[in-house]
């Protein structure tokens, strides 16, 4: 184990500056030219635009220790999942001798967006360093902001919801909204939330399904209840319409795609603020439903008391945290829709109806339940209660694929595919000049043995048939499509369309035939592969978009990591 002492510090040479100093949702938020003390946090989504910019103006005033020492701080966002799996796997590796105690990947600060995970990275760190006490109390850490979860719907469905004892209740047997309450619209319940495995929200939200169905609270719930519960749990995980890692971008889908891709979403308050704070032309406002009792998505600064962690890094971790609390700074987060972590701090214009919240909202908060209880649920979850998927993975093997191209996206899949759940299914199809048979590979040995067969026949060559694809793909979706399940498919190209027989606008005609608003629920991801340039960007979005779901770019070094964060949509 290596220790550092007081008049240590991490410097980064300015070669490594522009990747290590990425602020959060990747930005930078910090000079890149600096090259004395850096003070990383690394923090949940949610805190992620309030972090940066309370960073880049907390370093304009070119902050020193009381010792004279210069420093900068920088932010880096994830799901709150995502942090806690970094740490751990950093202090693991630590522990191991394969990283040092300045290596940047070790935070100096770190932020969940809640206290569940708090709770699950102290009994990981605990279970890593038996009796260090690496990662303080959550009572021990500064609260910086927070965000009561609450349920999102338009007015007609939320006023029904309002309307019932416990909505998650009610979500166990209700097909249609109007089950729900008589009053409300015979929509059917299409929900949404994020994964649990790697969102604070989502994880919230099941523990809080399990809160409801066991009349239990939180701090209550056995490992056995898990098991106990968990047939209510799959009842109501049926009704998902997709997953996704973050909640503020699940918000914004719900009012661009509208009820029938989703009628209702667990997600923060801050992100109903959010989503009714950029609507365009002809959208309808959203509105927040707090249910009787709730977990208070509480957003603290932890800095850890290990070796990691110097003395001046410590003491500049601590004049940061004293100026995020500051009621001048905390104002940035009512802005964003977060209520504020410091007391006295007037709430401000977006708390209230307008917006589709309630500025003095009245609910019960949660704690959280005991880690192996968390860690229960969450393994539950991934084997049992999560809504079942097939998605057909169209990958494109055109000529263009040459060079690095082709071993990234190689190795990504290969991954995909090991990452494989119990309950999800691939076809792979490869397609260039011609478009081969799909190729079905699930989480067996076997499955993913044809799998590894597939990745390893991928050769570059021929052109780009992208149109034909696609519509091959629905057309084999909808023979195949997979009741009860999440059917989708995902189009990885590098280039633009050619020698296909339908065109663009006959694409979008067919695609609509399948869309939410229909009995077949096929959404379509695609991903831009290269530079742009290379293919029609407009032309991926427009695929994407037409059936709920999005278009990402992407390129060698990203490709990995982009195609995880899709894969927790299914």
């Amino acid at each position: 184990m290596i220790f550092k002492g007081s008049w240590s510090i991490k410097r980064l040479t300015a070669a490594f500056g522009v990747l290590l100093l990425t602020a959060c949702n990747g930005n930078t938020n910090s000079d890149d030219n600096f090259t004395g003390l850096k003070v990383k946090l690394l923090v949940g989504s949610a805190l992620g635009d309030f972090c940066t910019q309370a960073a880049k103006n907390f370093n304009a005033t070119q902050p020193k220790l009381d010792n004279g020492t210069a420093f900068r701080v920088s932010c880096e966002a994830q799901g709150s999942g995502d942090v806690v799996t970094q740490v751990v796997n950093s202090a693991t590796q630590l522990k191991n001798g394969t990283l040092s105690a300045d290596a940047p990947e070790l935070p100096t600060i770190i932020s969940l967006d809640g206290d569940i995970y708090h709770s699950q990275l102290i009994y990981r760190i605990n279970q890593l360093y038996p009796g260090q006490n690496y990662i303080p109390e959550i009572t021990d850490a500064e609260l910086i902001a927070n965000t009561p979860m609450v349920f999102m719907a338009q007015p007609d469905v939320a006023e029904g919801l309002r309307k019932v004892a416990d909505p998650y209740q009610a979500l166990v047997t209700a097909k249609t909204h109007k089950d729900i309450d008589s009053s409300a619209p015979a929509l059917t319940v299409n929900y949404v939330h994020t994964a649990p495995t790697r969102s604070n929200s989502g994880l919230q939200t099941l523990v809080a399904q399990y809160v409801s169905v066991s009349g239990k609270r939180p701090e209550e719930l056995t490992v056995a209840d898990v098991q106990r519960f968990q047939p209510q749990i799959q009842q109501i995980q049926s009704k998902i319409t997709r997953y996704g890692v973050s909640t503020n971008s699940l918000a914004q889908a719900m009012v661009k795609n509208g009820p029938f891709w989703a009628s209702v979403g667990s997600v923060y308050e801050s992100s109903v603020i959010t989503a009714n704070s950029g609507l365009q032309s002809g959208q309808q406002r959203y509105q927040a439903v707090y249910p009787k009792t709730t977990f208070t998505s509480n957003m603290r600064a932890i800095v850890p008391n290990a070796p990691w962690v110097s003395a001046d890094e410590k003491a500049g971790a601590e004049k940061f945290i004293t100026y995020w609390r500051s009621p001048d700074t905390q104002k940035i987060a009512t802005d964003l829709g977060l209520r504020p972590g410091t007391p006295g701090v007037a709430l401000g214009a977006k708390f209230s109806p307008e917006f589709g919240v309630v500025a003095q909202a009245k609910y019960d908060s949660l704690r959280p339940p005991k880690p192996k209880v968390v860690d229960a649920m969450l393994k539950s979850w991934q084997e049992a209660s999560k809504k079942p998927s097939l998605v057909v993975v169209v990958v494109d093997s055109s000529g263009s694929m040459e060079g690095n191209k082709l071993p990234a996206v190689q190795n990504t899949l290969q991954n995909y595919i090991k990452n494989l759940g119990k309950k999800e299914q691939i076809a792979l199809v490869d397609f260039d000049s011609e478009i081969r048979e799909p190729v079905l590979v699930d989480g067996t040995p076997q499955g993913r043995d044809r799998g590894v067969q597939f990745i390893s026949g991928l050769r570059a060559d021929g052109s780009t048939r992208l149109y034909d694809a696609a519509i091959e793909a629905r057309n084999w979706l909808q023979k195949n499509r997979r009741e009860g399940a999440i059917n989708a498919v995902l189009i990885l190209t590098d280039g633009e369309d050619s020698g296909s027989q339908i065109s663009l606008d006959d694409l979008s005609t067919e695609l609509q035939k399948s869309g939410f608003s229909t009995d077949q629920r096929i959404g379509f991801f695609t991903v831009g592969y290269g530079k742009e340039g290379e293919f029609n960007p407009d032309a991926l979005k427009k695929i994407a978009e037409l059936n709920g779901g999005y278009y990402s770019k992407g390129d060698p070094e990203t490709i990995s990591r982009l195609m995880a964060d899709l894969q927790v949509e299914f």
